[in-house]
């Protein structure tokens, strides 16, 4: 009988490739860090929230929704489906949703490659394509971003083999903000071979501004293209975690066959349907953060020219090597920001003043 007290050596009970797999890495807890500083609280622009609180009428319709947490969620997410059909004017057969349009890319991932399967993407890009890639047994196949921080869709194209199951185009990019336009998107589908599905993540597209940025449903007539959406943005309900996709009918069929039953809870279901009635409160919180994403750019661009024009909520500086110090010195002044090693950091927009405090210790950091 083995002694409890005793300590074998430990047998691997999980996949030894998933070793090599960086960890998601979420936003530093203002809290925490505030009470690290002794500030009595510290600014977090580390997680592309938006600042403005919860939309009119969500908060209402969840705490009527908790009266029955008992019970389980509607699978089927009907309403919610019947309600994102009527408002985008797509068939609610072609509409699929889950815990947040990452969990859609992860169920995409799963429908449609085995394992040696290729998913290809840009990057720097959405720092979870390698993780849902790799938790499926695909091969990620990654193609560098071009010398502006954005898609080099032509690489891309040429990257494509008979292995090729899979296509994100972030777009808007995260991190780095930067966006595909029409002309140059409608080449690459052109290019495109008909079995390899072309999933454009459009979880910033209520930021864009750039009229020459398309709307991914305008490609839904392509029968290989699926479009990506999120509630947590601009709509305010990133703690719900609820997104949408939109398919052809039988790829929106496949993905709410593998998802997880019940995973769009009835919180989110109706914190959801409470969100989708407020367009003009939304459209006019994005507008603010629109136009503190030009001021901060341009503030930002007096210490590195090279920032790129951002249509997200977010800016990015590529500092390259600087990124990680860059990141230390603003946390020690009590503002979180999200830099990745080697490349640049992201920075959330957040309110004026918060955008402020941002610039005024990104000044003695990079003077």
């Amino acid at each position: 009988m083995t002694d409890p007290g005793r300590h074998e050596p430990a047998l691997r009970l999980t996949r030894a490739d998933l070793d090599a797999l960086p960890n998601y890495v979420p936003g530093r807890s203002p809290a925490d860090l505030a009470r690290e500083l002794g500030l009595p609280e510290a600014i977090k622009l580390a997680s592309n929230e938006v600042p403005y609180g919860p939309l009119p009428g969500v908060v209402e319709a969840v705490t009527e929704a908790i009266t029955a947490s008992h019970r389980y969620p509607d699978m089927g997410v009907v309403a919610l489906r019947d309600a994102l059909a009527e408002r985008y004017g797509v068939d609610a057969d072609r509409i699929a949703t889950g815990c947040g349009s990452v969990a859609l890319a992860e169920h995409l991932v799963r429908a449609t490659c085995l394992p040696g399967d290729e998913v290809l993407y840009s990057w720097r890009s959405f720092e979870a394509y390698p993780i849902i890639a790799a938790t499926s047994g695909a091969t990620s196949v990654r193609v560098p971003n071009d010398a502006g921080h954005g898609h080099d869709l032509a690489a891309m194209a040429a990257a494509v083999t008979d292995r090729t199951r899979m296509v994100l185009v972030c777009n808007p990019n995260n991190p780095t903000g930067t966006a595909v336009r029409r002309a140059e998107l409608d080449r690459f589908l052109d290019a495109m071979p008909d079995d390899v599905l072309v999933v454009i993540d459009e979880a910033y597209r209520e930021f864009v501004t750039d009229p020459e940025v398309p709307d991914g449903l305008d490609y839904l007539d392509r029968p290989n293209v699926a479009v990506l959406r999120t509630l947590s943005k601009a709509w305010g309900l990133a703690g719900l975690r609820i997104g949408w996709l939109v398919a052809q009918p039988a790829v929106a069929s496949a993905i709410r066959k593998v998802a997880t039953p019940f995973s769009t809870s009835t919180a989110a279901q109706a914190g959801a349907l409470a969100a989708l009635t407020q367009v003009s409160e939304m459209e006019r919180r994005c507008a603010l953060v629109i136009a503190e994403r030009d001021r901060v750019t341009e503030a930002l661009r007096k210490f590195v020219p090279d920032v790129p024009a951002s249509q997200a909520n977010f800016v990015w500086l590529p500092l390259g090597d600087r990124a990680v110090a860059f990141g230390k010195s603003c946390e020690a002044r009590g503002v979180i920001v999200r830099p990745f090693p080697g490349d640049g950091v992201r920075v959330t927009i957040g309110t004026p003043a918060e955008n402020d405090a941002f610039l005024a210790v990104a000044e003695t950091a990079l003077a």
